[in-house]
């Protein structure tokens, strides 16, 4: 198959990850492809004064920022400037995959020619609050194939949007990358968690959580890294160990010098990729029921918690603190048993597959409205 993936600006988020690693490895089974991107948006003049206002100095665009596609050997092109992508940008195609909403508008204008056109959602997208609800709602009733990364993606498009037709290509992990070898409890209890400014990530519930623990585990330390400096109105406690931008390479070691890793996202959460991260670096998880985390800490391979509790994810810390030796051992073996289940070559398996469900459905006529669209032009 031809295939273009169209992308939004490149990073280092979750869902850039995975396309990442879905492309590279279709690239090795011998399919075709290639990215599209946009490059950063300009920014504004308010902006850029914005940011010289609080010291972060003249804003560059550049550079290109860091992603989880360097270093991947996939085709990638990036066009002129920030703008919808067109017809003149994609290569005519058995496929092309939407990632993100507003590349979804963008594919749904593409002409027949460029591919049977699918949506690979990995995220509750309308209920972003910094999104236009109304317009990302719309792309969902876009006659596209949908391929989603968890059941309970699958099971709220479904219920909300009426789409009985999607494709479950659930994350997986690489173990090349994130491993760890067996070990027992830390000399000094450790929790970690990936440190955002995003309200989605529950990160001030995570670190509300830490604060109630330690006042019963007066030694306990907290590690966290992200792409992002922390912010005065998110404040780490003063004995963090914190890493920013740490190199891919090194956050399997990150992952591997905690006891457990903490996973306070709301219920906006698409999967939960460091669930499965931190599992493989056998590392056990207290997260909420969001996302796959209810399937990846069920038989005891980590600590389920409500969401919005931080004194309840606090008491879960103070368990796995005072689990013994022993004991702690037991659910890292169940965490990284359960990790190491989901693996990159079934996912790709199946996403191959739920690509060719989506050229059947168009020959069928099902997603007939997306080829009148384009041949409307």
């Amino acid at each position: 198959m031809k295939i273009t993936f169209i992308l939004p600006t490149l990073s280092l988020a979750g869902g850039i990850r995975s396309t990442s690693i879905l492309a590279e490895r279709m690239v090795k089974r011998g399919h075709q492809v290639l990215i599209v991107s946009t490059p950063n948006p300009t920014p504004s003049l308010r902006q850029q004064v914005r940011s010289l206002l609080k010291g972060h100095g003249w804003i560059s665009t550049a550079k290109r920022p860091p992603s989880h596609f360097d270093n991947v050997d996939v085709p990638h092109r990036v066009i002129d400037h920030y703008r919808p992508i067109t017809d003149a940008d994609v290569p005519d195609a058995d496929i092309v995959v939407a990632t993100w909403w507003e590349t979804a508008e963008w594919v749904a204008n593409l002409s027949v020619v460029k591919g049977a056109k699918v949506y690979f959602i990995q995220g509750y997208e309308s209920l972003f609050k910094y999104l236009p609800k109304e317009k990302v709602e719309a792309t969902y009733s876009l006659p596209m194939h949908k391929i989603t990364v968890s059941k309970p993606l699958v099971d709220w498009h479904q219920i909300h949007y009426g789409d009985s037709n999607i494709s479950l290509v659930p994350n997986s992990v690489d173990t090349k990358q994130f491993y760890a070898p067996r070990r027992g409890k830390q000399a000094i209890p450790t929790i970690g968690m990936i440190y955002s400014k995003n309200d989605i990530k529950g990160c001030d519930i995570s670190l509300k959580a830490f604060s109630l623990a330690a006042q019963n585990i007066p030694n306990l330390r907290l590690v966290a890294f992200s792409a992002q400096r922390p912010s005065s109105n998110l404040p780490l406690p003063p004995s963090t160990e914190y890493v920013c931008q740490p190199p891919q390479s090194s956050i399997k070691d990150i992952y591997a010098k905690c006891d457990a890793w903490l996973f306070g996202c709301r219920s906006q959460e698409g999967f939960g990729l460091p669930i499965l991260e931190a599992m493989a670096c056998r590392t056990p998880v207290i997260g909420t029921p969001v996302g796959a985390a209810p399937e990846l800490l069920a038989d005891g391979a980590g600590i389920l918690v409500k969401p919005e509790a931080p004194d309840e994810m606090a008491r879960a810390i103070e368990r796995v603190c005072r689990f013994s030796d022993q004991e702690w051992r037991a659910m890292s073996d169940i965490a990284y048993a359960k990790a190491i289940d989901y693996t990159w070559d079934d996912a790709t398996e199946l996403f191959e597959a739920a690509l060719d469900t989506a050229i059947e459905r168009r020959q069928r006529g099902d997603l007939c409205g997306s080829d009148r669209q384009g041949e409307k032009r």
